[in-house]
């Protein structure tokens, strides 16, 4: 850890974004996969203005922009083995597919759910054959809706149905699916009723594919793996609350709970900087450690590290962002680290960098369709399952 603090401690804004025409939060960032004996080429954001945003990985010069309306596009993700192609889920009830080679506006290829599908979360799987997407409570229904992804990297421009769904599991917003790093059959879900499912979707059916419901007892807003082996699953809740549990527990007599607190903020406090909100977590390999990401309403960046005995501030970084950060993605292999945020910036931030451009900008708040969409989680549901 103390490493990890110290590369932390070293890190400067390298590249920060040019403003476009029409600011908007920064919600969600992939970077693209590297290919054999390259670094990764693009960084792709997407934003509260309903597109997704691309940018070379090293200047953060901005190279296209994909639009979906009037549906809003949710989530980015790179495909693994193609670094040009990247996806998003869309209220439209489908998941789009674009080659950022291309200069087309146009997906090279759509995967489309059913009637009434609103998909707000969905990933790939870590061998690009198989995509989940989770879609909004419609009446009394939830899916969490599987597709064939095989080819996805020829780009042959087509339409694809479901291979089928899960609908029993949630029954509420499904809010975040995150495939397994290494284990391309395993998947975890997590809803606004609280629930966090783990399914083996090699089972024949949901039922046999369900492996473990944890219950964070609170709406849902971020999950990953974490522990060696990637082992256990963690979330973070809208009420900046925090859940880890170990599943290789599951068959034994022991707790599988690693930690639970039910507000951050109240437990994590920095010098001269309160903990406003988290933003999300991230597994570091080397170090077998699991750190969550969070920070202040005026930019600020905490560092925050995991133990079985509690949560502890590793680190801040200031100076960068001047409102809120709502994205970031850590990248390992050169300790750099990419973050996005409410006053639109796109940061670059590596180990003794130099910056070379204009002082940060002001902070501008601007409307986000995801704050008016994010509701509040009902306790009433707290019983409703195990």
């Amino acid at each position: 850890v103390q490493k990890i603090e110290e590369q932390l401690a070293a890190l400067r804004i390298a590249k920060r974004s040019t403003l476009s025409e029409e600011p908007a939060y920064l919600l969600d960032i992939d970077v693209s996969k590297p290919a054999q004996s390259e670094s990764s080429r693009f960084v792709a954001v997407s934003c509260s203005k309903k597109s997704i945003r691309v940018y070379n990985r090293e200047t953060l010069n901005f190279l296209r922009e994909y639009s979906s309306c009037p549906g809003i596009l949710n989530g980015v993700r790179f495909a693994h083995a193609c670094d040009s192609i990247v996806f998003s889920a869309c209220s439209d009830g489908t998941v789009k597919c674009w080659d950022v080679r291309l200069a087309t506006q146009k997906a090279v290829q759509i995967f489309s759910g059913y009637p009434s599908n609103v998909f707000i979360s969905f990933d790939i799987n870590c061998s690009d054959l198989i995509i989940c997407a989770g879609t909004e409570k419609v009446e009394k229904d939830t899916f969490l809706v599987f597709w064939d992804a095989r080819g996805v990297t020829d780009c042959a421009s087509t339409t694809r149905e479901p291979l089928g769904v899960y609908s029993e599991s949630h029954n509420d917003d499904v809010t975040k699916i995150c495939f397994h790093p290494m284990e391309r059959n395993l998947v975890v879900s997590g809803s606004t009723d609280g629930l966090v499912n783990v399914f083996d979707i090699n089972k024949d059916n949901e039922d046999d594919a369900l492996i473990s419901t944890c219950n964070s007892d609170s709406s849902v807003s971020f999950i990953g793996w974490s522990g060696r082996g990637y082992k256990q699953v963690y979330c973070m809740t809208h009420d900046e609350g925090f859940c880890w549990w170990d599943i290789a527990q599951l068959d034994t007599e022991e707790p599988i709970t690693l930690l639970h607190v039910l507000d951050v903020r109240d437990t994590v406090c920095g010098e001269n900087n309160s903990l406003h909100y988290l933003v999300g977590g991230l597994y570091h390999e080397k170090a077998d450690k699991l750190f969550l990401i969070g920070g202040t309403s005026t930019g600020n960046i905490h560092l925050i590290g995991c133990g079985t005995d509690g949560l502890s501030l590793v680190g801040t970084l200031c100076g960068g962002h001047s409102a809120t950060v709502r994205s970031f993605c850590w990248n390992l292999t050169d300790e750099s680290l990419l973050t996005g945020g409410e006053d639109a910036q796109l940061l670059l931030w590596k180990p003794g960098a130099v910056e070379r451009s204009l002082a940060k900008k002001a902070s501008m708040k601007i409307a986000s369709s995801v704050q008016k969409r994010v509701r509040v989680h009902n306790s009433s549901l707290k019983s409703r399952k195990k």
